[in-house]
């Protein structure tokens, strides 16, 4: 993997670059849409061929359907999947801690139930290297125990030596166990910590020993103040090397996100745009617009005017609405792909204006319309 940093904005730490991985190049800064499952909810793959050239997979999931032997069969999940782009691999540590009161944590890992079948698996470190070399994301992450909030210091220290006990385990897996597909994998460890600064520079500090390609920030976007991600995202940003991608892992909606960019951040997930489009939240460059509101009935203009989805000058509101009072599944189909559109034209927009070292002012003029509710 290669990261090129192109340019960065005369007034905040907003980065411009290309990454690149065997499958591709990818404009920084990204927002990737999410297959946990080896799917985008509702979206077919061609439609997300249009609109991104990354998406995010989940270890956890894709471990008990289809399993690893699918993947193994199919040559890895890009040909599974018919995904010619690249693919990043959540490591399956915040699925299987956000039910941690059903699971049982060891120090060698974590043994946990099926929310198929109910079976019991066992998940350490190197399983989950294991099952990641199999599946065959581009880019693959540490295991790691992230933290809940609202949680102590001492605990959220005892967490985070659990977090770098795994992260050595996992890199000792990966030098000895190769790709398993002709193509190159690479590895990014996770900084954890709570909102504690302290703990977040001390793990900080220590993965940066292992110069990595990239380094993520995990654990954030679990209920804490706006200002406490900000600020610690703030924190790390000022260590982590400037010349590798960070992946800001979780966050979040449209504003959370340009803080994220204005705060040197490259790479984003969330379930955001899809969820909340299937449940008929459209996120446009005017404000926030759930569609199945009554004043929308006879709205015949089209979904979005500066919309630039196939869908957005296609169907109108009034529609659209009628779709979802339906309850056809159409609707969640229009409502995805408009609300993954506008996060990629989003992200766009950010890269033209930092390109231009116009991003701190455009950001400043556009996070009040982004807030508006239709």
């Amino acid at each position: 993997m290669k990261f090129n940093l192109i340019k960065t904005d005369c007034l905040s730490k907003a980065r411009a670059g290309i990454l690149e991985t065997d499958h591709g190049e990818i404009e920084t800064p990204i927002f990737m849409p999410v297959a946990s499952k080896g799917y985008v909810k509702t979206v077919p793959i061609h439609e997300i061929n249009k609109i991104s050239k990354i998406i995010l997979g989940n270890t956890y999931h894709l471990y008990l359907q289809p399993g690893i032997e699918v993947f193994h069969k199919a040559g890895g999940i890009h040909s599974f999947m018919s995904w010619n782009e690249s693919i990043l691999t959540d490591s399956g540590g915040f699925q299987i801690f956000s039910m941690r009161k059903l699971n049982k944590i060891t120090e060698d890992g974590v043994i946990f139930k099926s929310i198929i079948n109910g079976s019991y698996h066992f998940f350490s470190p190197e399983k989950s290297m294991e099952i990641q070399r199999f599946i065959g994301g581009d880019i693959i992450m540490a295991f790691d125990d992230c933290t809940p909030f609202p949680c102590s210091h001492q605990e959220a220290k005892k967490s985070l030596e659990k977090t770098h006990l795994w992260l050595k385990k996992c890199c000792s897996y990966l030098q000895k166990n190769p790709e398993i597909y002709n193509y190159k994998q690479s590895f990014f460890p996770i900084v954890q910590g709570s909102i504690y600064p302290d703990l977040r520079r001390f793990s900080a500090e220590e993965i940066c020993l292992l110069e990595a390609e990239g380094y993520a920030i995990g654990g954030l976007s679990l209920g804490e103040e706006k200002e406490q991600t900000h600020n610690i995202t703030d924190l790390l940003t000022d260590i982590l090397p400037k010349k590798k991608p960070r992946y800001l892992m979780g966050v979040g909606n449209p504003v959370d996100i340009l803080e994220g960019i204005s705060l040197g951040i490259d790479m984003f997930d969330c379930v955001i745009p899809t969820r909340n489009g299937r449940h008929g939240m459209l996120f446009t460059w005017k404000g926030i617009m759930n569609i199945k509101n009554k004043k929308w009935e006879k709205d015949f203009s089209c979904l979005d005017e500066f919309g630039n989805s196939c869908v957005d000058q296609l169907y109108s509101k009034s529609y659209v609405r009628h779709l979802f009072l339906s309850r056809d599944n159409l609707a969640k189909e229009i409502a995805s792909i408009h609300n993954l559109s506008f996060y990629s034209n989003l992200i766009k927009q950010a890269r033209v204006h930092i390109m231009h070292d116009q991003f701190y002012s455009w950001k400043k003029s556009v996070i009040p319309l982004l807030k508006e509710r239709l």
